[in-house]
């Protein structure tokens, strides 16, 4: 038998499709799944029940129904992507400058779940190709909510790692301000001031929190610091990843710098504001080469780093935990140890600012205090022993980023995937075709 014949007999495609589905069935890891093998066999030896119901079959010579076709295209296609989007791969757009210059504002990625192993879905009931909303609308239903269960992938999450995962205070969202970190507003004015104005509210799931892209700067167990701006773990500075950047203020000599060789120096020149009064840039984001690069030119005379002391912007209490105890800002920031699944952490009245959004709402204990006690599940404790792994991510563009300074650790059951490579990316402040950043395409990130 020739090699066409042996791949178009139906035992071959059998055996074939079988072993596939078996070794689904083993990363699922759920072995009711082995029940659709009985499907299979069906599909391609007996074919006793039309499973594809909507699919016509014709005879030799009949004329075809378009809108008949156009339909099993389309069933054909929600099928396989929304399947490749739950295990494989699944498509992200960089929404903010946080990342740059190290990722852009307009890249489209492709992310991949693969790395970390993809979670199993919480919330099944979804509208396809969406993820939390559709027509101003929320595009899923909770009639149906699983466990968090994550299968196997290729390995952890590392330090240094860019990750995608679901924003951390994305569970309760303003419908007036959606894009606003409702827990910020309600330190600032109250909650019900807070929902009067920009509410009603609404409660998602874990898995249907709007999705960041930031470093991975701690995982579990690492100590964190931050000093002059740059992260320290474990005693160790942080690597010189080459899209880090901090701003500056940078005195000129009274004229603008050429916008074309900022632009060519890698620089979003939607972020850049020239004072006359200073005169200058009074905020603007350099790398570590750009830095260089903007020293030697002529017009400038002097550039001083943007660093925040305590008190910051006139706020005590802008960064996580919120107390202002610490003397805490985004520039010097901790030491700060990032919580490790089964170690356990003294518990004080001092310190519970630290991990009571982990206790209650990530690991779903009840948590109050009486007097001077903490009480969890109702029960006097002086500890706690952590459920998960934690992490600590902050983005590359260090002075333009709300991170995990701001609103603190991100679960291990809140990480989506890496990112693996960059398939289009545009620029919002340009016209097409000029918007195409066309060295961009297919770049591996």
């Amino acid at each position: 038998m020739s090699w066409k014949g042996i791949i178009q007999n139906k035992w071959f495609k059998l055996g074939l499709w079988s072993l596939l589905y078996i070794a689904w069935v083993i990363w699922l890891g759920n072995f009711w799944w082995l029940l659709g093998l009985g499907v299979i066999f069906d599909l391609f030896i007996t074919k006793k029940v039309k499973w594809l119901f909507w699919k016509k079959e014709y005879a030799p010579g009949e004329k075809h129904n378009v809108w008949l076709d156009w339909l099993d295209a389309i069933i054909f296609a929600v099928v396989v992507v929304t399947f490749i989007n739950i295990f494989f791969f699944q498509a992200f757009k960089i929404p903010s400058s946080s990342m740059e210059s190290t990722l852009y504002t307009g890249d489209h990625l492709f992310v991949s779940k693969l790395t970390y192993g993809p979670r199993v879905p919480q919330t099944p009931l979804t509208i396809p190709f969406t993820h939390n909303r559709i027509l101003d609308r929320e595009s899923y239903s909770t009639l149906i909510q699983n466990k968090y269960r994550r299968l196997k992938g290729f390995r952890e999450v590392r330090r240094g790692d860019i990750v995608v995962f679901g924003f951390p205070n994305g569970d309760t969202v303003l419908t007036r301000r959606p894009a606003d970190d409702y827990y910020s507003w309600v330190r600032v004015y109250g909650r019900q001031q807070t929902i009067d104005q920009f509410g009603p509210v609404i409660v998602r799931p874990a898995d249907k929190k709007d999705h960041y892209v930031k470093r991975c700067v701690a995982v579990a167990g690492d100590t964190l610091e931050v000093k002059d701006g740059i992260v320290w773990v474990n005693g160790q500075q942080e690597p010189s990843y080459p899209g880090r950047q901090l701003t500056y203020k940078v005195v000129t000599n009274g004229s603008k710098i050429n916008a074309l060789k900022l632009e060519k120096m890698g620089l979003n020149l939607s972020e850049l504001n020239f004072d006359q009064h200073l005169p200058g840039y009074p905020s603007m984001p350099l790398t570590e080469e750009m830095l260089q690069q903007v020293s030697s030119l002529s017009a400038v005379e002097e550039i001083l780093p943007n660093l925040e002391e305590f008190p910051a912007r006139g706020q005590e209490t802008a960064v996580f935990p919120f107390t202002g105890k610490d003397r805490w800002t985004s520039d010097y920031y901790g030491p700060l140890w990032i919580p490790k699944k089964g170690e356990s952490v003294s518990l004080s009245l001092e310190n519970l600012p630290l991990y009571e959004r982990i206790i209650r709402d990530y690991e779903h204990n009840s948590l109050s205090v009486r007097g001077d006690e903490i009480l969890i599940d109702g029960q006097a404790v002086t500890s706690y022993t952590f459920k998960q792994d934690y992490y600590f991510m902050m983005g590359d563009n260090r002075h333009n980023s709300l991170d995990s300074r701001y609103w603190g650790f991100v679960p291990e059951d809140h990480i989506v995937g890496k990112p693996s490579i960059i398939w289009l990316s545009t620029d919002a402040t340009k016209s097409f075709p000029r918007s195409i950043r066309w060295k961009r395409f297919l770049k591996l990130v």
